[in-house]
């Protein structure tokens, strides 16, 4: 069976500092993206969601810093719009670390977060009348194969009530070359953020892995879209893990999968949408059509 690391590993803290420095190269097009097209089309959000003077409850799954989320939580504010605000993670000091700086910096904001997995708060929060506004954001849907992803939103609409919203994030299919740039950038950033994922087993369970034997080896193949991330070893090589009491043995070129980026055509997007049961109301993309943030409306 072929290695595979979780992509859930990548964030401890020095992980978590990389992916900021990622989300920053120019190369990395996705979180510029999506923020232009919140920024451009904020005004059209706050009127679907906000119908009349109808109160509203934005969820948010894995909102990380909240830095996209801003754009339209400053703007709902700013029209007085009746909205409640609930960030959903699994992680506690994420959740804490976004609710004192919400607290900081939108102090009449009427925020609760939520620290469970996505449908278990969702169907607990089922009950409640209120519109919900679910977000994915960040293409963090692309994290997903196909049939997973399928499966996630089929899952998603059964703990929501016909009438409430979904607004998800999701790369699209292009330029073969411009998305490869995107995860193996000039600066090799992304390269220590792969590889961090090895530094970090070393520290957290006692492992030899000698950094300098491994390489970043990213992919995209366009038939599929789907992009992927790989750490490479470069020479036969065996890794003890003393907290596992384990050895690992790498030949010269094999492969340890870390992540996928899956990217869409719109055709598929709203086949997914017809096939988990919504409607698609409207779909935005940002001035050079790299991105879609659609909403769909649960029927």
């Amino acid at each position: 069976m072929p290695k595979f690391l979780s992509s859930k590993y990548f964030y401890d803290k020095r992980g978590d500092k990389l992916f900021q420095e990622i989300m920053e190269l120019e190369e990395y097009y996705l979180t510029r993206s999506e923020f232009e097209i919140l920024n451009r089309y904020k005004d059209q959000f706050l009127n679907y969601f906000a119908i009349g003077d109808e109160s509203f409850h934005l969820i948010e799954f894995g909102a990380g810093d909240g830095l996209k989320t801003k754009v339209l939580l400053s703007h709902f504010l700013e029209n007085n719009a009746e909205f409640k605000y609930s960030p959903i993670d699994i992680s506690e000091n994420a959740l804490k670390s976004l609710m004192e700086d919400l607290g900081d910096t939108y102090p009449d904001l009427y925020r609760e977060s939520i620290h469970n997995d996505y449908f278990s708060a969702l169907h607990d929060l089922k009950k409640f009348s209120t519109r919900k506004v679910v977000m994915f954001l960040g293409s963090n849907i692309g994290n997903f194969r196909p049939n997973v992803a399928e499966t996630f939103l089929q899952n998603m609409k059964e703990e929501l009530n016909v009438g409430d919203y979904v607004l998800i994030g999701f790369d699209l299919k292009k330029d073969p070359e411009l998305i490869l740039k995107a995860y193996n950038d000039s600066k090799g950033i992304t390269k220590q953020f792969n590889l961090n994922l090895l530094s970090r087993i070393n520290r957290e369970l006692d492992a030899n892995f000698n950094i300098e034997s491994f390489d970043h080896d990213p992919s995209y193949d366009s038939s599929t879209g789907a992009a992927e991330s790989h750490i490479v070893s470069l020479t036969d090589q065996k890794v003890t893990v003393d907290a596992l009491g384990m050895v690992f043995s790498f030949s010269k070129g094999e492969k340890v999968f870390t992540e996928v980026s899956q990217k869409y055509s719109i055709e598929e997007i709203e086949a997914f949408a017809r096939i988990a049961g919504f409607q698609v109301l409207e779909n935005f993309y940002d001035s050079k059509g790299l991105f879609v943030d659609t909403l769909w409306k649960a029927i």
